[in-house]
């Protein structure tokens, strides 16, 4: 009886349950035996699946989150919601993780991640990744490209994806795909230590290419429509965003036209034993 219940102990912590990203990847170790806490504000929100406990967590709360990951070895951080005190909030769950004993840490961060990213929130990931390093704790990064489910929510109602974006390329990364990398290594974290992976789709394109593949599959005409930087924050100052998001929302744009989000790397398919999933893939098994 005490056997099982050692067997049964999680070793391994989840943020993010609720979430899309999180969801799939607590979806996926439970479906490979492995018992997990599911780190949650709201632990009565948490998916309920075999082995697995909520505990309460927030990411700004560092006595909460010592407790909960008490006993804990591996983590899994999903990054927190987009927020001007997102550095503040990152930082003070991964010195709580340290605190609390445990031993790696699986974050994921963004593909390009730089003090100087033309992608302003591709900054915060920068400075989380060097405050893990700077923890002592054993760290693995997932540097995710842009998700391939967000590229339908650039299409405007009447069909146009507008941004100063140019001709650049993105490699579009489906979540599944991410959730089947992260799955791997939280499986074998001593494995992965160290490391941090690239994570994109098998093919980077540019916008125009990608307005195609939406018009293939969502059955409508979809384009690209080059904006100004300018004209780009004019057309987005009606939804009365805070400036930080107005940045986030037109750098995704810029971030694509520099060529920071170009490249397509073998790190899904090396960690998942897949190929990287398509565009019109994604868009198809999740009806855009």
């Amino acid at each position: 009886m005490s056997q099982a219940s050692e067997v049964s102990v999680p070793t391994i912590a989840v943020t993010g349950s609720t979430g899309r990203l999180g969801g799939r990847v607590v979806r996926r170790l439970a479906e490979r035996g492995l018992p997990q806490k599911l780190l949650a504000r709201n632990p009565a929100r948490a998916p309920r699946l075999p082995g697995s406990v909520a505990v309460r967590g927030d990411y700004a709360d560092q006595d909460a989150v010592r407790e909960a990951l008490a006993g804990t070895r591996t983590v899994f951080m999903v990054s927190a919601s987009e927020s001007a005190d997102r550095l503040a909030q990152h930082k003070t769950f991964v010195d709580a993780v340290a605190e609390a004993g445990v031993r790696h840490l699986v974050y994921v961060s963004f593909y390009g991640a730089a003090p100087d990213a033309t992608f302003t929130l591709a900054r915060d990931h920068f400075h989380t990744e060097q405050h893990i390093r700077a923890s002592g704790l054993a760290y693995t990064f997932l540097r995710d490209n842009f998700y391939a489910e967000f590229v339908p929510d650039l299409v405007g109602e009447d069909g146009v994806i507008r941004g100063p974006a140019g001709h650049g390329r993105a490699a579009f990364v489906g979540q599944d795909d991410i959730a089947d990398a992260a799955a791997a290594v939280l499986s074998r974290p001593d494995d992965h230590a160290g490391l941090a992976f690239d994570l994109t789709g098998p093919e980077s394109l540019t916008l125009d290419e990608a307005a195609v593949i939406l018009s293939e599959r969502l059955g409508r005409t979809v384009t690209y429509q080059q904006e100004t930087v300018e004209e780009a924050y004019a057309s987005r100052a009606p939804y009365g965003a805070p400036s930080w998001q107005l940045d986030a929302w037109v750098s995704t744009y810029t971030a694509i036209a520099s060529g920071e989000l170009d490249g397509v790397s073998d790190a899904v398919p090396r960690l998942t034993g897949h190929p990287a999933t398509p565009l019109a893939e994604v868009v198809r098994s999740t009806g855009g």
